[in-house]
This record gives C-alpha cells, structure tokens and sequence, in this order.
C-alpha cells in the first residue's frame, strides 16, 4: 500500500492553519465578553452620571448582538435588560427583555427564561400591575423549579402569595407562604423567615385573628434578631404588633410598640407610620397633647417622599382629630380630600373609609354617601372575586400549556390517550373551582349583607338624630312664643286696659276693641306655641319616609304608578333595627323583581297588624308567572331567607297576565338579639 506523502502534507498544514484560527477566535472572544461584563459592571456605578450608565449599556448590548447564541449571550441580554430597569428605561427594558426570553426559549435555557420573567414580575409589581406580575412570577417559578433552585423557587412562591393577600384571598395567600416558609427553613434564610412570618402576621390581623397574628410577629421578630446587616432590612413587625392592639382597642400596648421603633434611627416613610399610628392611638384615649402637631408632621413627610398610600391615611386620621375636637369644616375638608384621593389611587377600603366619614359629617348629604358605600361595596367584592378566579386561571393555564409543550415532545400515539386525559382532569377541576367559587360567593354575600344591614342601621340613626334635633327647635321656639311674646303681649294689653283714658264713646269703644284684638292675637299664639310642643314619634316617620323614598325611586326608575297605606297605630320605635333593615331589604328585593320581570304598571303597598305580627302585602298588576313551573330565582331566595330570620311567614300568588302578590307576616316585637 502506497502512502501519498503530498496529501499527507496538505493535511497537516490545513489542519495547523484552522487550529490557529480556532485559537484566535476564541481569544477574540474572550475579550469581547470581557468587555461587556466591564461595561455592565460599570454601569452599575452611582458615581458616573445617567447619561455614561446608559451609553454603558448601549455598547454591551451592540456587543453580545455580534456574538454567537449562545447561554452566555442570553444571560447578558438578561442582564443588561434589568439595568435598563434600574435606570427607568422601562421601554428599552421591555424590549431586550421580549429578546431574552425569544432567544433563551430557542436555547432552551431554563434559568434565563426564569430570570426574564422574574424581572418583569419585579417591573409590573412596582407599577401596582398585580395581575402581570402574578404571571410572570408563576413563570418565574415553574422555571426554577425544573433547575430544583429552592432559594428562587421560595422567592416566586411568597411573591405570589403576597399578592393573593393583596386581593383578599387569605386561604390561599397563607398556604403559598407557608410553603415559602418550608424552603427558607431548609435554607436557613433568616431574612426572609422574618419578611414571611411578618405577612402570616398580617393576614391573620386582615380576619381578625389577633393572637395568631401576634404570635407571628414574634416569631418573625426572632428570626430577625439572626439576620447580618440588620440595616439592610425594614424592620416593621413592631409596627404591626401594635397594629393588633390598636384593632383590639388595646391604645395604651399599642402605643409602647410604636414607642419601641420610633426611638431608633429609621427612614422617613418607617418613622410617617409610626408617628401617625401612634397619634391616632392617643387620639382614641383623648390623650391630646402635640396630637395635631404629629399628625400633621407625619402628612408632611408623607406628601414629601410621595407617599400617596400613606397621604390618604394621615388625611382619614386628620379627618378623625377635627371631629372629635368638633371643628366639622376642617374633619369634612379631610375627609373629602381623603375621599378623592383613595378614588384617583384605587384603594378600595380606604374609599368605603372616607364614605362612612362623609355619611357621619355631612348628615345633609348622608343619604348619598351611604348609598354610594353600599353600591361601591358590591362592586369591590365582585372586583376581588373575578381576581381571585383569574389567579387560579393563571395557575392552571400556564401548567397546561407546559404539559402541553411536553406531549408534543413524545409519541404521536400518545395524544389521544392523554387529551382524553386531560379533559378528565379539566371537568374535576371545573368541578371543585365552581363548588369552591358557590362557597365563597355564599360567605361574601352573608357579609355584604351584614354590612348592608349596619349601613342602614346608621341611615335610621342618622335621620333619627336629625328628627330629634328638629323637634328640639320647636320645643325652644314655643317656649320663646309661650314665655317670652306671649307674656310680654299679655303685659302690654293688661297695662293698656288699665291705662286712665278719657274720651267720647267711640273713642272708649276703639279703644276697648284694639284690647279685645290683643286677646284673640294672644290665643292664636298659645294655640301655635301649643301646636309646636306637640311631640310626635320620630321613629315612624323616618322609617315611612325612607319606604317612600324607595318607592319614589323605584317607581321612577320602572315607570309605574304606586301607591302606599300603612296602619298608623304600628309603632315602629318598639320594632329594632335589624328588623327594620330586613324589612327595608325585603321590599327592595321585590320592587327589583318587579322592575327586571313584571313590567307593572300600579304597585301597591300596605303595612298592618293582624294581632301580634306585621303584615307586608305587595301587589302588582305584571306579567305574573306560573308558580308551579317557575324556577326560584336569587331575588325570590333572598327574600325568604331574610323572613326566616325574622322567623315570619311569606307567600307567593301569581297569575299570568295578572299580576302578582307577596305576603309577609313577621313577629310584632323582636328581641333587639334577633
């Protein structure tokens, strides 16, 4: 066998040539990423100017897009997308982001995928876009889960259930931290055992479990007192322990938490809470030295850092000060200022906060106010709700799309098999999502309507202190007629009569005549004053007034003609109020019924007494309905479950084409514990 020494020539010196080029290729290489770090690292520098940051970055990023795709070029890109962020470039943030996460899912580089989304998680929570974030934080997580990275895998699952308990959803928040928990135990990660445990803390405050809750303030403030570099954490849990006492009404423990923290070098925003916090405590033990001085020393400190959160709560607390103090233009200046402010930043408890404030001070305007608290209410929990269920869609889309993603991976025969699978599980899953959505939606509805119930509750109070203070007037403007123009005007008279005037007849006849005018003028004022000093029961004509008013309303917004009688031996002041609430519900329930189905055109309404029960009879003249074919609607149920707690009696009769009839029969006299 000849060997063919030239081709084994060539082969040599080729191989040689491309080795030497391999090598400087990757030399080439090595200082380019070299650069790029550089540039990003620099970037990072306080001591240079925006502008040198950001021309920082425009290099590395016109690097790393010459290089190869590779993971180091996804990380980068990563990287310099974050940075962008941190010099609120949220535009060209966004965009190199888009990029990352295109070129890392080609590579399939699992940890880049996670840190792009778990970037713009970072960017749409700092913007109070929870909805976003809570996406890309289950992205975020699912990613690091594959690579079993507990650390980030445990950072995912608090982050997602800090905003599960920003929407009220308290179970579910709950368990994704105690699962954080569980990782940072096995981590021992001091920190954030502090930061998790301080937000069980919170939720337990949030339902009103008080102990649990400072039982897990403790426990944070334990593993706090394990954390390196403590000034680099923000300590709360004192705050927030007195929090707990200030809702148990406990002022005094409230105020030696607050104590506790305000005595250490703390930040401005930390120092505003507890300055306010502590100021509104000492308000509520009328313990008012330099309490306007700190509130509003607070309000200004807030306003100062931006603080538009913590601006509402000092103006509701202002609001608070002026009224107790009884200055009511300043307490209902606060508390419309409060008002706006919690509607241009969306906080829904604050808003129904500052509604209640408006009802107590503006009594002229109450009506509207607590009105508004009650339709605003609604809507929050409905708001709530539909989060609540599209977090849950989040959740189980995103893990379908990735069981789906790995079914494309495997065998075409499997396909079939598992999307019989998978529809399975989807009706199970549908299944429990609609029994658990039917329990929530039966516990929210029992508390709006509790809160519906103390809302009117204040209505009658309200009207009733207005009734009571005109009846007071004129109770002083016939005391003022009866003791002061009428014994005058008797004084006049009596000294005219006994005046010596001499004259003809006429004259004498005159004046006895202008005598006998004063007599009649000084009846007709007695009568009056008399008239005035009769009493009359508020009671009745509040709650009457406020069942005319809704028949007004309703008639108006139907338009149907209504009439409405009632027994004016009912005594409405021996019925409480609750009875009065339901009451008031009932009749509301049924002219809704009437104005969605019936199409009436004369409504009737009648209170009586039949021996010891009260007697509501509502008619119509609608389209009626077949009683034995028609389905019991929400409205219908509502108006029987709150007759049974009032333990009376309802009936139905209905015709087609004729109208139709409700007839309630309730106990006469409930025990104010009904």
């Amino acid at each position: 066998m000849k060997i063919n020494l030239f081709k084994i020539k060539y082969f040599l010196i080729w191989f040689l040539f491309n080795s030497n080029i391999v090598c400087s290729q990757k030399k080439i290489n090595n200082i380019t990423k070299d650069s790029i770090d550089t540039w990003i690292r620099n970037s990072k520098k306080t001591s240079l100017n925006l502008i040198k940051r950001r021309a920082l970055l425009n290099k590395a990023y016109k690097k790393v897009n010459k290089l190869d795709n590779d993971t180091y070029k996804s990380k980068t890109l990563s990287s310099i997308a974050y940075r962008y962020y941190s010099l609120k470039d949220t535009t060209t943030f966004k965009r190199i982001n888009i990029e990352t996460i295109q070129l890392a899912t080609q590579l399939k580089d699992t940890f880049t995928i996670a840190d792009s989304h778990w970037s713009y998680a970072y960017f749409y929570n700092n913007n109070e876009n929870y909805k976003e974030a809570y996406y890309h934080y289950n992205l975020a997580y699912l990613n690091f889960k594959k690579l079993n990275m507990n650390y980030e895998t445990a950072r995912m699952i608090y982050a997602m259930g800090y905003i599960k308990g920003l929407y009220r959803d308290y179970a579910e928040s709950e368990i994704l931290t105690l699962k954080a928990i569980k990782q940072f135990k096995k981590l021992k990660n001091y920190k954030w055992l502090y930061i998790t445990y301080n937000h069980l803390g919170l939720l337990q405050n949030d339902i009103k479990e008080y102990d649990r809750a400072i039982e897990y303030y403790n426990k944070s403030l334990e593993y706090f007192s394990n954390v390196k570099n403590k000034e680099k954490v923000y300590l709360i849990s004192n705050n927030n322990i007195g929090n707990v006492y200030l809702a148990k009404k406990k002022y005094k423990k409230a105020i030696r938490f607050y104590n506790k923290d305000l005595a250490k070098n703390i930040n401005r925003k930390h120092y505003a809470i507890l300055l306010d916090n502590r100021s509104y405590s000492k308000l509520l033990i009328n313990d008012t030295l330099n309490l306007k001085i700190d509130f509003f020393k607070a309000l200004s400190i807030r306003d100062s850092i931006k603080n538009k959160s913590g601006v509402l709560t000092s103006k509701i607390h202002i609001s608070d000060y002026y009224n107790y103090i009884k200055d009511t233009i300043n307490a209902l200046k606060y508390a419309k200022e409060a008002n706006i402010l919690a509607k241009q930043i969306k906080n829904g408890r604050d808003y129904l906060t500052t509604l209640k404030q408006l009802a107590n001070l503006d009594i002229q305007n109450s009506k509207k106010y607590l009105d508004r608290y009650i339709e605003f209410n609604d809507s929050l929990i409905t708001a709530e709700r539909r989060t609540q269920n599209k977090f849950t869609r989040i959740e189980f889309e995103t893990d379908e799309y990735i069981e789906e993603t790995k079914r494309l991976n495997e065998q075409q025969i499997w396909i079939i098999a598992i999307s019989i699978a998978g529809a399975l599980i989807l009706s199970l899953l549908y299944f429990l999502r609609v029994q658990k959505v039917k329990n929530e939606k039966l516990s929210l509805e029992a508390e709006q309507q509790k809160a519906n119930e103390e809302v009117y509750i204040l209505t009658l109070q309200q009207q009733a202190k207005l009734e009571e203070e005109k009846i007071k007037e004129r109770n002083r403007i016939s005391e003022e007629l009866h003791d002061g123009i009428l014994g005058k005007l008797f004084g006049t008279r009596f000294g005219l009569g006994f005046l010596p005037i001499k004259g003809n007849n006429d004259l004498l006849e005159k004046h006895q005549s202008y005598l006998n005018e004063l007599q009649e003028i000084e009846k007709e004022i007695r009568d009056v004053s008399h008239k005035l000093s009769d009493n009359f029961d508020s009671s009745n004509i509040n709650f009457i007034s406020i069942i005319k008013q809704l028949l007004k309303d309703k008639s108006e917004q139907g338009n149907f003609e209504h009439q409405f009688t009632f027994d004016d031996t009912i005594s409405w002041s021996q019925i409480n109020e609750v009875t009065k609430a339901n009451i008031y519900r009932i009749v509301q329930e049924a002219l809704q019924n009437i104005l969605k189905h019936a199409r009436a055109k004369n409504v009737t309404l009648e209170f009586s007494k039949n021996n010891q029960n009260l007697v509501l009879n509502l008619k119509d003249d609608g389209t009626g309905f077949d009683t034995k074919k028609a389905k019991k609607g929400i409205g219908l149920k509502n108006i029987k479950s709150r007759v049974e707690k009032l333990k009376g009696t309802v009936a139905f009769s209905s015709k087609i084409k004729k109208g139709t009839t409700l007839l309630i029969k309730i106990p006469y006299i409930l025990s104010n514990e009904q």
